[in-house]
């Protein structure tokens, strides 16, 4: 069984395994070795910034940390050697992954916990992937984000034309 280690911002309480989601936002984790910059591939990462993103802010929620990781190597695993599994599920309840890869048998687990994977073709700063997530929450965010936004809860009513 996959070791997993939680890490997060911790005030004089008690939270539960996934720390609740603040009101409207966008749960998002970062595929990152090194928890400066989204820099790994979702079977090898060995940790998962996840944040809280709104179009104003973004708030560190936690760190989620793996021992044992693949290689990146594209061979598959010994049978009963389930890497995968452990990760979706420490990463449920987050909307949005980001990461510079992902097989497409993980890929179909992701989505299967309703997050949607998000490739990137190149390394770059976790400020930089949230600050573009912000841009797109504050313009007209694509079919797929506007998806993310109403399972999240963010989406705003739109009035009726004749409502005063």
């Amino acid at each position: 069984m996959a070791s997993v280690r939680r890490l997060s911002l911790a005030a004089d309480r008690v939270h539960p395994l996934m720390p609740q989601r603040q009101a409207g936002a966008l749960r998002v984790a970062i595929a990152t070795q090194d928890m400066e910059s989204l820099n790994a591939h979702f079977g090898s990462a060995k940790r998962f910034a996840v944040y809280d993103v709104t179009s104003d802010a973004w708030n560190f929620v936690e760190a989620v940390a793996f021992e044992d990781v693949s290689d990146e190597s594209g061979k598959h695993r010994t049978e009963g050697d389930d890497r995968i599994t452990p990760k979706v599920e420490a990463l449920k309840g987050c909307h949005l992954l980001f990461c510079l890869a992902i097989g497409g048998p993980s890929a179909a687990k992701v989505i299967s916990a309703k997050i949607h994977p998000i490739k990137v073709p190149q390394p770059q700063s976790i400020k930089d992937v949230l600050s573009r997530t912000q841009t797109m929450l504050k313009t007209a965010p694509p079919p797929w984000l506007r998806k993310a936004l109403a399972e999240a809860g963010a989406t705003e009513r739109k009035p009726f034309e004749d409502e005063d």
